[in-house]
């Protein structure tokens, strides 16, 4: 059996130790080991199992024998990790000029009352956009362009006496809609009317063709005129003004309060009547469409002559003021 009788003499540093087991501590002291320490000690006594002790070694040197200090390492504070907020997103150029663009309509009755300078600035940020367009060839991409879009402007002169009709004394043009439906290829263009008694529409369905990647064939086949819906409170005016002079309505309260009974007892009568449908067969029935920008709240078109249409999807944040 092997002994340590033959082992040199080796330095041995104090060392603080501490027993899992009991709570005091004791020290060796620096002493030579020699055979004369511990004679005819074996190895297997030598390293008999002990209960485990945790060692701290003291002042050592860099390159002492027994290796670095053993910390302790204690956790970290009881404080909750907050995640930094990300900085606010810049908006994008094509961001910026789309709501330049929808600024500029302020005031122009959906084009009909633009001034050359605000036509001009609008020509101006229409082409800029389109040369920016995210979907090149919109054909390709028909779920994008389904929905309802609200017409925000127009060049297209054909429209103008109908807008022009908004300026009457008590009626406007509440909305002008375009709603694509990609998957049976029907576009329905609608036109909704407003006034003190009523609202109606006017609608014309049509067919679609694809004729390349960013233009269309539209056929129409029918027009609707909707049933007229009656309110059951009239709002008047103090006075309207028509061919620049004011017109006072005052005097036309009491007969509007005596109608207004009756026309709430009329108004489900006649809002129970089915539209009324007519074709639409002259050749002036068809015309094609150039989507010249197109992204998920914005579709910019051009028709015959060079008209522009600007439209903007339901929904969309564009539409406040």
């Amino acid at each position: 059996m092997a002994s340590i009788s033959s082992l040199n003499q080796i330095p041995c540093k104090t060392l603080q130790i501490t027993s899992q087991y009991s709570k005091p501590t004791s020290k060796i002291s620096t002493f030579p080991i020699t055979s004369t320490n511990f004679p005819s000690i074996s190895v297997k006594e030598f390293t008999n199992p002990k209960p485990k002790f945790t060692a701290q070694a003291k002042n050592y040197d860099k390159d002492d024998e027994w290796g670095p200090e053993v910390e302790q390492i204690k956790p970290s504070g009881g404080g909750v990790a907050v995640a930094e907020e990300e900085p606010p997103k810049e908006p994008s150029e094509i961001e910026l000029l789309k709501k330049q663009l929808v600024d500029s309509f302020y005031g122009t009755n959906r084009g009909l009352s633009a001034s050359s300078e605000t036509r001009a600035e609008i020509v101006e940020l229409i082409t800029k956009l389109e040369s920016m367009n995210p979907t090149p060839a919109p054909t390709e991409a028909l779920p994008l362009l389904n929905g309802k879009w609200i017409l925000a402007y127009t060049s297209f002169s054909g429209l103008f006496p109908l807008l022009s009709r908004g300026t009457l004394p008590l009626v406007r043009v509440e909305e002008i809609s375009q709603t694509i439906d990609s998957e049976t290829f029907v576009v329905q263009n609608c036109v909704v009317f407003a006034g003190p008694l009523a609202t109606t529409s006017i609608t014309t369905n049509a067919k679609f063709e694809v004729r390349s990647p960013k233009r269309v064939q539209i056929k129409f086949d029918e027009g609707i005129i909707g049933t007229p819906q009656l309110t059951d409170s009239i709002e008047l005016p103090e006075n309207v003004e028509f061919l620049g002079q004011k017109i006072d309505l005052s005097r036309f309260k009491g007969l509007i309060n005596s109608v207004q009974d009756t026309a709430s007892s009329v108004a489900k009568s006649i809002s129970s009547q089915p539209p009324i449908k007519f074709p639409i067969s002259n050749s002036n029935a068809q015309s094609w469409l150039l989507t010249t920008y197109l992204d998920d709240e914005l579709r910019i078109s051009r028709g015959d002559g060079g008209s522009v249409f600007v439209l903007i999807k339901e929904g969309s944040p564009l539409l406040k003021p």
